[in-house]
């Protein structure tokens, strides 16, 4: 899609928040306009979403499409769900995240996208879970309401990082603030320490929170303390799910218990994590030893490369045939040869699924 195309979209998108009949000027209107939606959505969202699942095996953190100018790219949505469910058995997606360069969207961008992923997904995928944590709590909770009216199946939060909680009540109350706005909708706690700085032990966060988020539904753990991890799912009730998002050490996290995984690397490796998963549930540990440590001489060859986001994002162009463009800035663009020598070694790591 052309860059003047998403402009065109973009300004539909925001021509929608206008009260035609008010007297105040344009970014009044707006501002009006978005205040009764928000109203709506907090009645809207009692009723989504309709069916609350327990969320299980693999969930693929989505990248965000760009066209080469760097405008979001809706085209490649559909064909990108195609691709997860017909080729890498993926049926769940986890949008807006970090592999999705949630921070460095705008809160339209954000909204836009998350309603595109939902209204492709509808039919194809089993959950949508779309992050909206931000730096500001106002942000965050215009997200929340957006993703009710929508009808994301769930949504996820991640700590703040810049002015960072200092505290697990600290981070409780900001959560809490967040879910209030759409108390029905299934929430999760997206922990990330390296990224945010915030150093809070993720069960700290766990302890008591469904007595503050009556719709809390577990936490994505993106950390490698298995001890932290390990103890969030000793002390989880049966209808949360302790996720797992270090892709490399998967297979340890099942061992502990865990309910399934968040990564990126499941948008091209997830037909192989799903043998992975299964073997391990058919008690063949041989069998998922093998195939997560491929997974991790992958990653440690790429590592050697410089695996960022850049290079991540540009792998997945390679393996799936998609036209996701470039990151965004500060994320620089992946030198081309980086991503095709990492497809070469996938090719000669995994045979076809």
């Amino acid at each position: 899609m052309a860059s003047h195309d998403i402009n065109t979209l973009l300004t539909s998108f925001l021509k929608k928040q206008v009260v035609t009949s008010s007297p105040f000027p344009q970014k009044e209107k707006i501002d009006v306009h978005i205040a009764q939606k928000e109203k709506h959505a907090q009645v809207h969202s009692v009723m989504a979403p309709s069916v609350d699942k327990m969320l299980t095996g693999l969930i693929a953190a989505t990248f965000t499409p760009f066209t080469r100018e760097g405008e979001i790219n809706l085209v490649e949505i559909g064909p990108y769900i195609d691709y997860l469910t017909e080729k890498q058995g993926v049926r769940n997606i986890f949008v807006n995240g970090t592999t999705g360069e949630s921070m460095s969207l705008s809160v339209t961008e954000r909204k836009i996208l998350a309603e595109e992923w939902c209204q492709k997904a509808k039919g194809k995928m089993d959950q949508v879970i779309v992050h909206v944590g931000c730096m500001s709590l106002k942000d965050a909770q215009e997200l929340t309401r957006h993703a009710a009216q929508i009808r994301a199946d769930a949504i996820a939060v991640i700590a703040p990082s810049f002015f960072k909680p200092s505290n697990a009540d600290v981070l409780k109350s900001f959560l809490k603030e967040v879910a209030s706005v759409a108390p029905s909708l299934p929430f999760y706690y997206y922990h990330l320490p390296a990224i945010t700085g915030v150093n809070v032990p993720a069960k700290d966060v766990l302890d008591g929170i469904e007595k503050l988020i009556p719709s809390f539904r577990g936490v994505k753990f993106s950390g490698s303390d298995l001890m932290d991890f390990g103890r969030c799912v000793s002390d989880s009730p049966p209808h949360w799910s302790v996720l797992y998002g270090v892709d490399e050490q998967l297979l340890a996290a099942l061992a502990m218990g865990g309910h399934g995984a968040v990564g990126s690397t499941y948008n091209y490796v997830g037909c192989h994590v799903n043998k992975l998963i299964s073997a391990f549930e058919n008690g063949d540990l041989v069998q998922a030893r093998t195939i997560q440590f491929k997974i991790q001489e992958l990653l440690s060859y790429a590592m050697k490369l410089g695996f960022d986001l850049g290079v991540n994002k540009q792998l997945m162009s390679e393996l799936s045939g998609l036209c996701l463009g470039p990151p965004r800035l500060p994320v620089m663009p992946c030198p081309p040869d980086h991503a095709q020598s990492i497809a070469w070694k996938y090719h000669s790591i995994f045979p076809e699924c």
